[in-house]
């Protein structure tokens, strides 16, 4: 790391940009009163745009500060009640979880873009008119927010700023440079138009073209382009606080590196690498590295990629080629573009450029089938598979009715992030409304827990005659509350994650259900709804709904975080849990859902350790594993944190699907990462 980008990063860690951000007063959203909410979007950018404050900050060639902390509203209490009083509106009603195409308006520039929409005028409707028009007023906006820039780093000195921004974003980028400031433009600009979860998507991919023909005219070598590589990761975090989640640190601004290209051409480059240099050496949260590898990947890949694991960072998340690619083809998706996926802000796979998918529209609480199951139907079951065959009817019955209630999908409109997607200006059709795939994803939580439970019934209740229906009624009802027996089921009954044929057999059979039940589902856009292993925030919100499960799961506990064993429960180490967690054919629940894993922050001191980490990675690829996140804690640490997080702050931890810092989370996921298995290897 060079002197420039530590001075850098100490002004980003300790926020000394935050002194240039202010409230804005912006006109009411009572003004819009008979406004189409297209034009109150692309108003309320040019709004932000033009009250944005150029700053230069101290040392950066690459710039654009967020100085407006506040987004107007666009609509008024009453016109988004009405809205949601008769349509079906996900998380906040915006366009999230996409991953723009970055990489055709980069190169071509604006103004080329801009000639573009007009050309789509002729011809066009009123309501396509106002779409296009739209569009083209918020290139206007960039361009002039863009100059405004240029003019204040010319006029502070910064002539490499100054310089670059006297090009682009009005022209297409030709240098690695240019083109990491225009990204960071189009970043920018998107999240001021209104639209959260903005990934970051192939970089690697996108910019290799600028990144090796500068390499081989000689403007960059290798130091050189890891500096600027860092500058640009630094921009991420400089206006990250500005865009939380469910929690702070949950923003969405994932990156992917590696895979293929749409000719099954492998990507991973010297500029992939540097991305994991980057990221290990700046130690931040933004952006959150995920890594396509395949069976063939190389062990000295793994081994730079634990290096990061070894930081602290919770990241690289990988994802296998090998079943994700395939798994997505199986759902419908062309090969070249199962082929170009990404993911959304967590683990979700998403197509870059023609992708409207909701990869995170519901959640399916397996726990509360079985519970469900326990109490209505097994006292009527004369054998096991009679009980689990009145589970898998709950379970379709489920998914029907939860994609049943999804209708009248209501999102608002972004002209901007349409000038990004591809075929939107042709189609003159906002990407709200749909694109070449629109389909639905459902979480799947707590599943370890369902399966663990049903492994009691079959065992217990049926083979062993260990446990009466009525206790397990009882159990699942409240009514029993022995703490003795719930030890016993939690620490001496078979576990999901153990290797262990029982737990193993009825996952695979749960998990091809799942697929099964989704399978015959469409929603009202023409998309397919797809199952995945995830659980994102429902750990917590899902066990909210569960009381005592035959698992030994205890009322008010939460479940595992994504695809992994119970908390709390014995574990025979690492290596079980891989070879339990990929016997399923993960293939037909591809809507994603790593396997998390943390191990004790000592794994990683000795270079050893990282090579058995980096070696277990690619046995759970080779053994088919579809995602992977490992995570370095030490729960010692976390506790002392939570007495004094003053002396914490930037203690990086990961969540779900993404990494914040400790301090900043509320208690109750701070307790459930404490909580959490730490493996050792």
């Amino acid at each position: 790391m060079t002197e420039r980008i530590a001075r850098m990063l100490h002004a980003v860690r300790s926020g000394a940009h935050h002194v240039y951000r202010r409230e804005v007063s912006f006109q009411s959203a009572e003004t819009f009163a008979g406004v189409s909410p297209t034009r109150r979007v692309t108003e309320r950018l040019k709004e932000v745009l033009a009250a944005e404050t150029p700053v230069l900050l101290p040392d950066e060639a690459i710039v654009l500060t967020r100085t407006v902390k506040n987004l107007p509203p666009i609509f008024t209490e009453s016109e988004w009640a009405e809205i949601s009083g008769s349509h079906f509106i996900h998380e906040q009603g915006r366009v999230c979880n996409l991953s723009p195409d970055y990489a055709r308006v980069i190169r071509n520039g604006l103004d080329f873009e801009r000639q573009q929409a007009v050309s789509m005028l002729e011809g066009a409707d009123a309501a396509q008119t106002e779409f296009l028009t739209c569009v083209i007023e918020s290139i206007d906006a960039i361009l002039a927010f863009s100059e405004r820039y240029r003019k204040a780093a010319a006029d502070a000195g910064n002539e490499i700023a100054a310089d670059c921004l006297s090009r682009i974003p009005h022209q297409g980028a030709k240098t690695f440079r240019e083109a990491l400031q225009f990204f960071r433009i189009l970043h920018f600009s998107l999240w001021c138009e209104g639209e959260y979860h903005n990934t970051v998507g192939r970089f690697d991919l996108d910019l290799l073209p600028y990144f090796e023909a500068d390499r081989k005219a000689g403007l960059l070598d290798r130091d050189s382009a890891l500096e600027l590589l860092e500058e640009f990761f630094l921009t991420f975090n400089r206006d990250s606080d500005l865009y939380p989640g469910i929690q702070q640190g949950d923003n969405g601004q994932s990156m992917m590196l590696g895979g293929v290209d749409a000719d099954g051409k492998a990507v991973y480059s010297l500029l992939s690498e540097l991305c994991l240099e980057a990221s290990r050496e700046l130690k931040v949260i933004d952006p959150k590295i995920n890594l396509r590898v395949n069976r063939n990947t190389p062990i000295a890949v793994y081994e730079t990629a634990t290096q990061l694991t070894k930081a602290g960072l919770g990241f690289p998340q990988y994802a296998n080629d090998d079943v994700v690619i395939e798994g997505l083809v199986r759902k419908g998706y062309d090969l070249e573009d199962a082929r170009n996926y990404a993911v959304a802000a967590c683990w979700e796979f998403i197509i870059p450029k023609v992708g409207m998918d909701i990869p995170n529209i519901a959640a399916v609480n397996f726990p509360k089938l079985v519970g469900d199951a326990v109490r209505e139907d097994l006292s009527g079951a004369a054998d096991y598979d009679a009980f689990y065959r009145a589970f898998r009817e709950r379970l379709f019955r489920e998914c029907e009715a939860i994609s049943a209630s999804i209708h009248d999908l209501y999102m608002i409109p972004a002209p901007l992030m349409s000038l990004c997607m591809d075929g939107c200006i042709e189609r003159r059709r906002d990407i709200s409304l749909g694109a070449k795939y629109n389909n639905f994803g459902f979480h799947g939580v707590g599943i370890s827990t369902a399966v663990d439970s049903l492994a009691v019934v079959k065992k217990c209740i049926f083979e062993e005659h260990s446990l009466t229906k009525a206790q397990a009624v009882a159990i699942v009802s409240g009514a029993e509350t022995d703490d003795v027996l719930l030890t016993h089921l939690r620490y001496e009954e078979p576990k999901f994650g153990d290797g262990n044929a029982l737990t193993d057999d009825i996952a695979v059979r749960v998990f091809s259900d799942f697929g099964d039940a989704v399978e015959p589902l469409r929603n009202e856009r023409g998309g397919c709804i797809r199952a995945g292993t995830g659980s994102a925030m429902f750990y917590l919100w899902c066990a909210a709904d569960v009381g005592n499960a035959l698992s030994g799961h205890r009322k008010g506990e939460a479940f595992s975080a994504n695809y992994a064993p119970e908390l709390f429960v014995k574990n025979r180490g690492p290596l079980s849990v891989i070879l339990s967690l990929t016997k399923p054919d993960l293939k037909k629940v591809p809507n994603g859902g790593p396997v998390t894993m943390e191990f004790h922050s000592t794994v990683f001191r000795e270079e050893d350790g990282i090579r058995k980490a980096a070696q277990l990675v690619q046995q759970f690829i080779r053994h088919g594993g579809h995602q992977l996140q490992l995570n370095s804690v030490n729960r010692e640490t976390l506790l002392d944190a939570q007495r004094k997080p003053e002396n914490y702050k930037n203690l990086i931890v990961r969540v779900w699907g993404w990494s914040a810092y400790f301090t900043e989370l509320d208690r109750e996921y701070q307790d459930h990462v404490i909580s959490r298995q730490e493996f050792v290897v």
